[in-house]
């Protein structure tokens, strides 16, 4: 008999496996965001090189931008509850302030070393990293978030 709440206590491997069961069942309801929505990211990171690169890049680039909300309302709506943890977390609060660094610090760099990238070679250079950059990232942050979730069972 449990005496804290004098009520009969169950079978400790019925207990175990019921933590199990909602463990498991927790972990379920939140998915991953699939890697191919990264990309998203990171052409959105990549915008202001390829932009520079070439002016007509800015329509594709709304429509990228536009296809990016669409998807994120809509196919990946459930998810949405990994997102907004990802977002409470500090790995991709720093991950999100480290990219904009990158960003600025490598242009400032070379901006001050003399080699300012004026090419379209050089932004779409810059653009391919960024979004590399960014794709990395973001994918692992959001791994590392979900170990931590598991971790916590929730």
């Amino acid at each position: 008999m449990d005496t804290m709440t004098l009520a009969p206590a169950a079978p400790a491997s019925a207990s175990a496996e019921t933590a199990a069961t909602t463990a498991t069942a927790s972990t379920e309801e939140i998915k991953p965001l699939p890697t191919w929505f990264f990309a998203f990211e990171g052409l959105m990171s990549a915008a202001y090189d390829l932009f520079q690169a070439d002016h007509r890049f800015l329509w594709a680039l709304g429509a990228l931008g536009v296809a990016n909300l669409i998807v994120s309302l809509t196919v990946l709506r459930s998810r949405l509850r990994l997102a907004k943890r990802m977002w409470r977390g500090k790995s991709t609060r720093k991950v999100a302030i480290g990219l904009l660094a990158l960003r600025l610090g490598s242009h400032l760099a070379l901006t001050l070393a003399g080699f300012t990238v004026v090419s379209a070679a050089g932004h779409l250079a810059f653009a391919v990293m960024m979004s590399a950059t960014t794709v990395t990232l973001l994918w692992y942050a959001q791994r590392v978030s979900l170990r931590v979730l598991a971790a916590e069972g929730v």
